[in-house]
C-alpha cells in the first residue's frame, strides 16, 4: 500500500472556502482525504495563537499532525495577524520526503509552484487540492491535470447546521 500524506496550507484552504460561502467541517476533511486519496498522514500547518489551544486539540483529534507557525498581530487594519506558514509546508515536506511515496499538496498559493513541480519531477506528487476554482495562483495552471478543485465538495464538506 503506498504511503500518502497531505501537506495542508490551512489558511489557504479556510479562506478559499470561506470565500465560497461556506465553512469547512475539518474532521470530514481528514475522512475524505483518507477515503478518496489513501491519506495516511494529513500535516496541517496553521499559525499559533496561544487563545486557539482548544481549536488546536479539536484538529489533532481529528488525525492532523499539527504544525505550527508564531504568528504576529501586526498594526495593519487590513491584516493584522501574520501566520504565512509557506516555508514551514516546503520545509516539512521535505524532511518526510523519505517517509511518503506521494503526496498531496492542499493550497491554490502559487508560492509552492516549486514543491509542486519538484514532486511531479520524482514522481511523488499524487494531487493537489485546490480549495476555489476562482480564486488560484495562475502559476498552478501549468499543474492543471494534477489539480483537484473543492468548489463541488459543499454539501459533504461543510459544517451542517443543526437541523439541516
Amino acid at each position: 500500500m503506498n504511503k500518502i500524506y497531505a501537506f495542508i496550507d490551512s489558511q489557504n484552504l479556510n479562506l478559499g472556502i470561506k470565500n465560497q460561502g461556506w465553512i469547512l467541517d475539518f474532521a470530514r476533511f481528514r475522512i475524505y482525504l483518507k477515503d478518496k486519496y489513501n491519506v495516511s498522514k494529513a500535516f496541517l500547518f496553521i499559525g499559533y495563537m496561544p487563545k486557539n489551544k482548544k481549536l488546536y486539540k479539536l484538529l489533532q483529534s481529528y488525525g492532523y499532525k499539527l504544525v505550527y507557525k508564531l504568528v504576529f498581530e501586526s498594526k495593519r487594519k487590513s491584516n493584522p495577524i501574520k501566520g504565512n506558514v509557506d516555508a514551514e509546508l516546503v520545509l516539512n515536506a521535505m524532511i518526510e520526503y523519505p517517509h511518503y511515496e506521494k503526496a498531496v499538496i492542499v493550497t491554490g498559493d502559487g508560492d509552492f509552484y516549486c514543491l509542486v513541480e519538484y514532486l511531479k519531477k520524482q514522481k511523488k506528487l499524487a494531487r493537489v487540492i485546490v480549495p476555489n476554482h476562482y480564486r488560484y495562483s495562475a502559476l498552478l495552471r501549468e499543474f492543471i491535470k494534477d489539480i483537484d478543485f473543492m468548489n463541488g465538495l459543499k454539501k459533504k464538506l461543510r459544517i451542517k447546521k443543526e437541523g439541516h
